[in-house]
């Protein structure tokens, strides 16, 4: 009986130990990792929008539209203090393997300039071609507008969706979608008033023609 209670009392010590330790070693990672994540997307940033001179992160406007149920920060890039572009971070929640977080370059016009994807779960060689140049470049020069129906063309969309990974490929183009939406209706916050003589492009007002993309469908 002495036996079996000194040897709970040693395996209590054990994990007591065990438990602490790896406290110790989440507390000391945890800002490091925060750091590196960061970091990481000020690089995706960076790559997604027009040449700029200023500190994106810095240059954040948030923009929380109730009639649209959405709320999105757009980092501006600027260059000689004229904003040139804005980045921003739209999650897909509907991908085949969870959220999928998207990095989207735009001009102050409205259209994409670039597009990263940030994180994904998705099958590796089916949906993980999300990833790809292939995908991403089709979304290059488009905006809320053009086209018309922002859907995969199985949905008759534009956009092609990835072979086996309809799904991935859906989630991507609607998440998009609701971002560029967002930025259309508030393109005046975002960018600012346009300079005294300039055309007077994107007011704020939602576009008309920009329609969401079905949400339905197999992979």
């Amino acid at each position: 009986m002495k036996e079996i209670v000194k040897l709970c009392l040693v395996l209590t010590i054990i994990g007591a130990a065990c438990a602490a330790v790896m406290a110790f070693v989440d507390q000391e990672t945890k800002a490091p990792i925060a750091k590196s994540k960061a970091a990481e997307k000020v690089d995706a940033m960076k790559i997604v929008v027009p040449s700029s001179d200023n500190d994106l992160a810095k240059d954040a406007v948030t923009i929380e539209d109730k009639d649209l149920g959405s709320t999105l920060t757009f980092f501006v890039a600027k260059k000689e203090g004229a904003a040139v572009g804005a980045a921003f971070i739209v999650v897909a929640p509907n991908g085949y393997a969870g959220n999928i977080e998207i990095m989207v370059g735009v001009d102050t016009a409205g259209a994409v300039t670039g597009l990263e994807i940030i994180k994904h779960a998705e099958t590796p060689g089916l949906g993980s071609k999300i990833a790809t140049p292939a995908f991403k470049g089709q979304y290059i020069g488009t905006s809320i507008k053009d086209p018309a129906q922002w859907a995969v063309v199985k949905d008759g969309g534009t956009f092609k969706q990835i072979t086996g990974a309809t799904i991935s490929s859906r989630a991507v183009t609607t998440a998009i979608a609701s971002g560029l939406e967002l930025l259309e209706a508030h393109r005046a916050e975002v960018f600012g008033a346009p300079k005294a003589g300039a055309a007077a492009k994107g007011t704020g007002e939602k576009a008309q023609d920009g329609k969401k993309p079905a949400t339905e469908g197999g992979k």
